[in-house]
């Protein structure tokens, strides 16, 4: 497995574990994400990946501004799902990063889009709200 630098593995952990649990249970509660309009989704994905390619491209840094917009962008995208936690949104970039064929994907748009994407998203979940609860805070509630 790939780690992500300052994270440490407990927390990485944690995220995974939230990820899972997180859409399991919305899975259940959505009937597997039937209201979602898939083929939207990947379109707006798709110009996203390539805007976000781009700022890649100019020697831009996952915590830039213009970056972070993107990201609120691709964090828009994921609650069309359901609001992750903030363990669980960084528990996705860790499953772009650690499952082959994700990171594939992402890849193929850009050969380091994953870790940079990864990067962008932890930045973004140190610095933002709008996050659900996380599901160690239900469980402690």
């Amino acid at each position: 497995m790939r780690g992500t630098g300052a994270v440490g593995n407990d927390y990485e952990d944690e995220c995974r574990r939230s990820l899972v649990e997180e859409q399991a249970k919305s899975l259940a509660r959505t009937n597997n994400w039937e209201h979602v309009d898939r083929e939207r989704v990947h379109q707006d994905w798709d110009v996203l990946y390539r805007e976000i390619t781009a700022y890649l491209d100019n020697g831009s840094l996952p915590g830039d501004q213009q970056v972070q917009e993107l990201v609120r962008r691709h964090f828009g995208i994921a609650c069309r799902f359901y609001t992750p936690s903030r363990e669980a949104y960084v528990g996705m970039s860790l499953f772009y990063a650690e499952d082959e064929a994700m990171r594939a994907f992402h890849d193929s748009y850009h050969p380091r889009l994953v870790d940079f994407l990864g990067a962008a998203i932890k930045v973004f979940a140190e610095q933002d709200s709008g996050f659900a609860p996380s599901t160690r805070a239900e469980a402690t509630a």
